[in-house]
């Protein structure tokens, strides 16, 4: 049986980049070194030496001959040095290789004007042992000899320069091709995460494309298989609370309707209290576990309009809530999660504490809302205890005085959802200190 391991893999897309990335530096080298010979290191004829050399072999010839000599020597400069002869053999020349490569003659004839004369040129490699040096020779009308000598080629960009050069040639080629490369293989990521942020926003959202290298595309086929059986739990869930809330609520009705019937007036009011308390806690449980504001979709809304807004129902209510924040502030979010959390941790500053106060800032990535009062507070042992399902500080079930415990579980999973945080502390001067951050 053969196996067939797919091409299209991340491990794959990583070592062709490098390969390419190396190819196309080498070949931007190579271009340059062809380059370098016309622009980084260009030739005499473009440097605007042979017209220095014409000046300095116009001068000697017109000269006496005795004067040649010291006119030479005195014609160098840092660059080259300038040397006179009757004879050609006393500057001790290597046998050249390739005479028509380093003859002059055209040179000076077409460029400088010249009368045609004889003219040698000399590398560095045309000497034996490594004491070579440039030269340059050129016969005088005289038949006598002028040698312009350089110890190495000064013309043109120097080392560094063109090291640089090159360097940067390879920065630029593995940049280009890494961009490359990373795009294709961060375009299915990005799709791949925008799926997920989607689920995360919608359980209904349909499933992820499998798209990009192999890695990734099991990755999403394997995320994809995961969202479904979400949605298939998410399905029978809601199902089963469904049930749950009309098997429950028929016999408490029943229980209500018997109660009627019981003479015993003391002990008909304890019924029908605990018939609401049961009705109350199912009711706050099963909004809880089903939670339909989390199933809306986030929006372009004004959280201090919000805050205001809520602010402005306890004032009819004479419940007095004191509001320090900006007049507008627009947030992107679900705004009934966001008042459901709201309303939590106002009824609890109310119930609980005394002198409620919300603040409400925003700083760089994020906004930041505190719910203070000046009532007993949370020990801090219970701070991160109260935000458990049911949980309760007090040790009765009554529900005029701690609810069933899901109003701190419920604000905090609304917030996580907006990839917030919500945090208990302890308020300088007592009382309690509630800070909601919620990521920009």
């Amino acid at each position: 049986m053969i196996i067939r391991r797919p091409r299209d893999t991340v491990a794959r897309w990583i070592a062709l980049t490098i390969l390419i990335a190396m190819f196309t530096a080498l070949a931007l080298n190579a271009l340059f070194v062809q380059l370098a010979g016309v622009w980084a290191r260009p030739p005499l004829s473009e440097t605007g030496l042979l017209d220095k050399v014409a000046v300095i072999v116009r001068i000697v010839e017109t000269a006496e001959p005795s004067q040649r000599p010291s006119l030479s020597q005195s014609a160098g400069d840092g660059g080259f040095s300038v040397s006179w002869s009757l004879n050609r053999e006393r500057f001790d020349l290597p046998a050249l290789k390739a005479s028509d490569f380093h003859t002059g003659e055209e040179v000076f004839g077409s460029v400088l004007r010249w009368p045609q004369r004889r003219v040698e040129g000399y590398e560095p490699t045309d000497w034996p042992g490594s004491g070579g040096h440039y030269a340059l020779l050129v016969e005088l009308t005289d038949h006598s000899w002028l040698m312009f000598s350089a110890p190495s080629r000064s013309w043109g960009l120097a080392e560094g320069p063109r090291s640089l050069i090159v360097l940067v040639l390879v920065l630029i080629s593995t940049a280009l091709v890494t961009l490359v490369a990373t795009r294709r293989l961060a375009r299915p990521l990005q799709h791949f995460a925008l799926g997920a942020r989607r689920f995360g926003a919608d359980y209904r959202a349909p499933p992820i494309d499998p798209v990009g290298p192999h890695e990734i595309r099991q990755a999403i086929l394997a995320f994809n298989g995961m969202q479904a059986q979400l949605q298939h739990f998410i399905q029978d869930r809601t199902q089963m609370l469904a049930a749950i809330s009309h098997d429950l609520r028929a016999p408490l009705t029943r229980l209500r309707l018997r109660g009627e019937f019981i003479e015993d007036s003391d002990q008909q009011q304890k019924l029908f209290r605990d018939v609401d308390e049961m009705q109350a806690m199912i009711h706050t449980a099963l909004e809880f576990f089903r939670d339909d504001a989390r199933l809306e979709q986030a929006t372009q809304l004004d959280l201090a309009e919000l805050l205001q807004t809520l602010v402005d129902d306890y004032r009819d209510q004479s419940i007095d809530i004191t509001f320090s924040g900006p007049p507008r502030l627009v947030y992107f979010g679900r705004p009934l999660g966001l008042k459901r959390v709201m309303t939590n941790l106002m009824e609890n500053a109310i119930h609980y504490g005394g002198a409620p106060e919300i603040e409400l800032h925003q700083r760089a990535g994020e906004v930041v809302i505190h719910v203070l009062d000046r009532g007993p507070g949370i020990p801090t042992a219970f701070h991160e205890q109260v935000f458990l399902p049911f949980f309760r500080l007090e040790g009765s079930r009554n529900k005029s005085t701690g609810g069933v415990g899901l109003g701190l579980s419920t604000a905090r999973a609304i917030v996580l959802e907006h990839g917030g945080t919500l945090t208990l502390a302890d308020r300088q001067g007592g009382g309690l200190e509630v800070m909601v951050v919620l990521p920009v």
